[in-house]
């Protein structure tokens, strides 16, 4: 089966950014690529409409903008999104946050290899020697380093990144029914990249390109620090809670959105 790639473009206050993350999708770069989701979280600026003057700059052959029904936060994005793309057939979701700090080309070359159809998941790493960083200060990417180094000893795996805005994955993974119990806000990417370390899958890092300039970070270090830790501590010291548990603070039944535009080329 030939791939079916849909890019899933989470948003949150990102008026300024979206605009200049469509424009990456130039005609060479959008052939890889099957439809732009789009997904808006309850912005207050003017995201969705940035986002519909903006979409005849990305050429790939179908877009959709939504919002989300509920505040489901960063994480009950992802399964809205992932919902969408196991009801439309789709063999890859690809994640590229709205905010403007990743580069699609940075995945490129992860197709142009065929890697995507190697591993379950590809996930852009911000921390490897060949990554580009560009605004991020030298306290945050200490901290990172220390934490990749924990997960890693704790996980028995290399971890490179605890959760960037630009990954692909395939369908093993986002059609998963244990990603409904992950936690939905920030925390999402964690329990998801443990879970798949801890069911063994095919996992790959590449070196990506970030940068922060006016970009609005919505993570709070300290108090993201101590539940990342926690998460850890589950993970290593308690397996079956972390592997059976409902991580989730508002679990919902069900995460969808509602279609705002759409546009077929």
């Amino acid at each position: 089966m030939s791939d079916r790639i849909l890019v899933f473009i989470p948003c949150y206050n990102c008026a300024s950014q979206i605009k200049r993350v469509l424009a990456q999708f130039t005609p060479e770069i959008s052939r890889h690529f099957a439809e732009l989701l789009i997904l808006d979280n309850g912005s207050k600026d003017d995201t969705i409409d940035s986002a519909i003057t903006a979409m005849n700059a990305a050429h790939v052959q179908k877009i959709t903008i939504g919002r989300n029904r509920a505040n489901y936060n960063l994480g009950g994005s992802h399964k809205t999104a992932f919902a969408y793309a196991k009801q439309h057939d789709y063999t890859h979701v690809v994640v590229l946050h709205g905010d403007d700090q990743g580069d699609i080309r940075d995945l490129l070359p992860i197709l142009a290899q065929n890697l995507h159809q190697q591993y379950d998941a590809c996930l852009g790493a911000r921390f490897m020697p060949e990554s580009k960083l560009i605004g991020y200060s030298g306290f945050r990417i200490f901290g990172n380093y220390v934490f990749n180094t924990l997960f890693s000893i704790g996980s028995f795996a290399k971890v490179a990144d605890l959760g960037s805005g630009l990954n692909i994955f395939a369908l093993p993974i986002f059609s998963d029914p244990n990603v409904q119990n992950f936690s939905d806000d920030l925390r999402f990417n964690i329990y998801l990249l443990l879970s798949n370390i801890d069911q063994n899958r095919k996992l790959k890092f590449f070196p990506i390109s970030w940068r922060e300039d006016d970009q609005i970070s919505n993570v709070k270090i300290t108090s993201q620090a101590l539940k990342t830790l926690g998460i850890l501590w589950n993970y290593v010291f308690r397996r079956a809670y972390f592997r059976s548990h409902d991580h989730r603070a508002v679990p919902h039944s069900c995460y969808e959105f509602e279609v705002i535009a759409s546009a077929n080329l």
